[in-house]
């Protein structure tokens, strides 16, 4: 395993996950899709919906970091030196990042829907 490639990466995440991948890969799409629809649709980020996006996102990070637990069944005493812990880190990271955006995407197009008062 000399080269790092797009495919030996997707390999590997298929071998871990098997069809859950390419549910998590499709809803990361669906939720950056929904992003720059509402984006566009408004032409501002709402600070709001933003605040309760990120509230959301922390939920989100610790999700991923149960699923990593899960998938890889190690738990966090199994961390053994400093890149363990930098890649739980960027693990929650990811998880946060990609809910946030997600949890922003809905109630952006959930709030298109309602009837103005």
């Amino acid at each position: 395993m000399k080269d790092l490639d797009l495919a030996v990466l997707v390999s590997v995440f298929l071998e871990m996950m098997g069809p859950l991948f390419w549910f998590l890969l499709l809803l990361g799409l669906a939720g950056l899709i929904g992003f720059a629809v509402v984006l566009m649709r408004e032409g501002r980020i709402d600070s709001r919906r933003l605040i309760r996006s990120e509230v959301i996102g922390l939920a989100g990070g610790v999700m991923a970091l149960v699923l990593m637990a899960w998938v890889t069944v190690s738990g966090f005493t199994d961390a053994g030196g400093p890149v363990d812990w930098l890649l739980i880190g960027i693990i929650w990271g990811i998880g946060l990042a990609g809910t946030t955006i997600l949890a922003y995407a809905v109630q952006g197009l959930l709030a298109g829907k309602r009837p103005k008062a």
